[in-house]
C-alpha cells in the first residue's frame, strides 16, 4: 500500500477543493468537508460519502439544520492507488463526485460523466 500521512492526504483534498470552479463553490451552501482514515466496516472500500440534503431537495423547511457532510476516506484511496499521481487524480474525482451529490446529481449521471 502506498504511504501518505494524513496531513499530506488532507492537503490533496484541499487542493482538489481549490480546483472546483468559483462559480460552483459560491453555490455550495451549508456543507463541510472532512477527511477520515477509514469508512465504516459495512463498506470498507468506500472512497467518499455525502450525507445531507441536496440543494435540489431543499425547500422552505430547510433552516437551522446541521451542515451537510462530505467525507473523503484516506485508507481505501491509498489501497487502490499505486503512485502519488494516482492518489491526486482519485482524490479529485472523489471530491467532485461527492460535491455533485450536494448539487443533487445522482451516481448514474456521475458515472456517465466519468466521475464513477
Amino acid at each position: 500500500m502506498l504511504e501518505m500521512t494524513r496531513e499530506e492526504f488532507e492537503e490533496l483534498v484541499a487542493e482538489a477543493l481549490d480546483r472546483i470552479p468559483p462559480e460552483l463553490t459560491r453555490l455550495m451552501d451549508n456543507v463541510a468537508v472532512f477527511v477520515e482514515d477509514e469508512p465504516s466496516a459495512d463498506d470498507p472500500e468506500l472512497l467518499g460519502l455525502y450525507e445531507g440534503t441536496p440543494l435540489t431537495d431543499r425547500g422552505e423547511w430547510y433552516a437551522g439544520v446541521l451542515p451537510d457532510r462530505i467525507t473523503i476516506y484516506r485508507g481505501p484511496t491509498l489501497r487502490i492507488c499505486e503512485t502519488r499521481e494516482e492518489v491526486v487524480e482519485e482524490t479529485e474525482i472523489t471530491v467532485v463526485h461527492e460535491i455533485a451529490h450536494h448539487f443533487g446529481i445522482d451516481d448514474e449521471r456521475l458515472h456517465a460523466l466519468g466521475y464513477g
